[in-house]
């Protein structure tokens, strides 16, 4: 039976940060707000939680899951070839609605789908995420919604959607909007913005003017 936390209440959410970060690290799934919708998460180094994460969304590997981090000194043991362009990028939009596909370290001991060496990260703007993330390190996260179905602004429509898959729901409230966050490929000699979300290609050009466009 899944368990829900109000994060707006000091005792539920102290109760519910500890319950959630246990259950990720028994390799469960815990769905918690981000400053963009809610996501559904597991630990990123746990394979069998990753899988679990996409059969509870009803998506198959070839989507591969994002990576969210509680800090940008995380990325150190988790890209390599990282360029001064992306660092000025995470400087100018961490935390917050950016998400960066970099080259993962080829060391990196798990399997988050079909990522042919690379890997999607951002850091959330929102405090639950950023406490559940300092305690339990980065971790595996996509919208928290069936695949094909909106993603939700509030717990109640991921919990509707995923229901008992997910072991504990942590409730922040309404999230801010469901726009996404921009994806923005830095693994080349320029950035390319992937998908336009949250920020526009006017307010990243502002940091780095080389941003490309793809078709």
């Amino acid at each position: 039976m899944a368990r829900r936390y109000d994060t707006n209440d000091a005792t539920d959410r102290v109760t519910g940060l500890r319950e959630a970060a246990s259950a990720v690290r028994r390799g469960e799934l815990v769905v918690l707000p981000t400053d963009t919708v809610y996501g559904i998460g597991a630990d990123a180094f746990t394979p069998e939680a990753v899988g679990d994460l996409l059969e509870a969304k009803g998506r198959g590997r070839s989507m591969p899951t994002p990576v969210v981090i509680p800090s940008p000194n995380t990325l150190h043991g988790l890209v390599t070839d990282f360029s001064e362009m992306a660092w000025e990028l995470v400087d100018a939009f961490w935390p917050g609605g950016l998400t960066i596909v970099a080259k993962q370290q080829p060391s990196l001991q798990w399997d988050i789908g079909e990522t042919r060496g690379t890997v999607a990260i951002r850091m959330p703007l929102h405090p639950v995420a950023i406490e559940l993330l300092t305690e339990v390190g980065p971790m595996a996260l996509s919208s928290a919604n069936l695949s094909g179905h909106p993603a939700p602004e509030d717990c109640d429509a991921a919990q509707q959607m995923l229901g008992d898959s997910v072991s504990v729901y942590l409730d922040g409230g309404p999230t801010p909007g469901n726009i996404p966050s921009s994806i923005v490929d830095v693994t080349g000699k320029v950035p390319v913005l992937l998908r336009e979300g949250a920020l526009t290609a006017d307010e990243l050009r502002k940091v780095v003017p080389d941003l490309e466009v793809a078709n």
